[in-house]
């Protein structure tokens, strides 16, 4: 028979296939996600220094499986050493560990000497490690506190933050603490200082924070992070205190840090580079009082919070919703300040950051009332009532301006500015107690009051305020 030659047929093999099921994509899903995730690890291996221990110590392991047991141990110590210079002393526990089970089979005939030295690593690493967690449980917890109440509100606050911090925080001797140890040691101390409005110790520890990075040059590119977070500490302690001339200095340096063209970068350093930088420049804004000014860097810094939106918590966009308002109160634009102010009164989570959503509240009042919204502002006044009574931590600062924007209607125009002068009394005595002084430090309510006085912007008092400051 002839051949005739070749003939299609109407399905091609690879059409034949049928088509994948769910459990085959789910599982080619996760074949790709761990592909990957291998290629990225080889991609930043030779940025993360714990990422090159990890593959040394797997190393060590597939030498030990194939019976290359000294040169598995000489491994393990590259991989101890290694990790004590970087401040990593988990890993160089995980090593022992393994060095402990390639000795204890008996396999290498290096066991005599080695058992005592062996125990004494151990120890001395447990008790690094078990430092290094109890003073990193302390700072994490007063921060948390932080973001759930802000500063300590009364003695009773005080007394607690004080108790806790004194039980928790463990010694730290100076002669023995490694990097690491030293960090967070001064990492609570910050956090604690900052609680109870102590920002003189505050900014002091902040600065031995910054300093210890000075002093281990090589841990500014390895912990960038731990870094970038001093500077900003630093920074904050240093508003507080209207400590101009150093802030503008410390900010400075963290702006010639963050363009230096050589550094380490990756979506965390420039994610808190972000928040850092624009929440101190909107901050030098009004150590200065220059409100206006400020509000050229709003734009940029709302496209900066949509690119950064899903690596942020709520707790930021609030930070920088009632900055922006400020910003739009001091240069005169009430609308624009309640436009900022109705985002954090209407955020869902009222639990989050209290006293904030408590001076949003404050500070959209006093802007309704100087905007003339008359009718808004009795609405107002009721709603700020029934939310300070629900949480219970009402100020002798929000107590007095309720009272006086409760009884406006009862003030004649010509008595307006005594009326003034009256309240600016009594909030002034409220401001010299330590623990009345919190509501400051959110609202100027201070200036805005010599402004109404005088009959000048406030912008224009808080600029002669920063002159006479200098």
């Amino acid at each position: 028979m002839p051949w005739t030659g070749w003939r299609p047929t109407t399905r091609s093999a690879s059409c034949s296939r049928p088509p994948a099921s769910k459990i085959q994509l789910a599982n080619l899903k996760a074949n790709l996600y761990r592909q990957l995730l291998a290629d990225l690890r080889l991609y930043h291996s030779s940025q993360n220094t714990d990422i090159q221990l990890h593959e040394q110590l797997d190393g060590a392991r597939i030498l030990y499986n194939k019976g290359f047991y000294q040169q598995s141990l000489k491994m393990l110590e590259r991989v101890k050493l290694g990790a004590q210079q970087a401040g990593l002393p988990h890993i160089a526990l995980e090593a022992l560990d393994f060095e402990k089970l390639i000795e204890s089979q008996y396999i290498t005939r290096s066991l005599s000497g080695r058992a005592e030295t062996l125990t004494a690593e151990s120890h001395h690493m447990l008790q690094q490690i078990g430092q290094l967690h109890a003073l990193s449980n302390v700072s994490l917890r007063l921060y948390g506190l932080y973001i759930k109440v802000g500063h300590a509100r009364n003695q009773q606050d005080y007394a607690k933050i004080k108790a806790f911090f004194r039980e928790n925080l463990p010694a730290v001797p100076p002669q023995q603490a490694g990097f690491f140890e030293k960090l967070y040691y001064y990492q609570a101390q910050v956090w604690h200082h900052y609680l109870i409005h102590d920002f003189r110790s505050c900014y002091r520890y902040a600065q031995k924070w910054v300093d210890l990075f000075a002093e281990h040059e090589g841990m500014k590119e390895r912990q960038s992070i731990l870094y970038i977070k001093g500077m900003h500490n630093l920074l904050s302690a240093l508003f507080n205190l209207l400590y101009y001339s150093k802030f503008r200095e410390v900010l400075q340096q963290l702006e010639a840090y963050a363009a230096t063209p050589n550094r380490r970068t990756n979506p965390n350093t420039e994610v808190l580079l972000f928040l850092y930088l624009y929440t101190n420049r909107l901050n030098l804004h009004f150590m200065e009082g220059r409100f206006s000014e400020g509000l050229q860097l709003v734009p940029e810094l709302l496209e900066k919070l949509r690119e950064h939106q899903a690596q942020l918590d709520p707790h930021w966009q609030l930070v920088f919703y009632f900055k922006i308002a400020s910003l739009y109160f001091g240069s005169g634009d009430n609308y624009g300040a309640i436009q900022y102010l109705s985002k954090i009164i209407q955020f869902r989570d009222s639990g989050l950051r209290e006293d904030l959503q408590c001076f949003a509240r404050i500070l959209n009042l006093i802007a309704h009332f100087e905007a003339g919204e008359d009718r808004a502002l009795e609405y107002q006044i009721k709603s700020v009532y029934h939310f300070l009574g629900r949480m219970n931590d009402q100020h002798q600062m929000q107590v007095e301006i309720f009272r006086f924007l409760r009884s406006l209607g009862d003030i004649q125009p010509h008595q307006l500015k005594d009326a003034f002068v009256r309240l600016r009394s009594k909030l002034a005595l409220i401001a010299q107690d330590p623990f009345e002084r919190r509501p400051f430090l959110y609202l100027d309510i201070l200036s805005w009051l010599d402004s109404k006085i005088e009959n000048i912007p406030v912008q224009e008092v808080m600029q002669r305020k920063f002159r006479e400051m200098r």
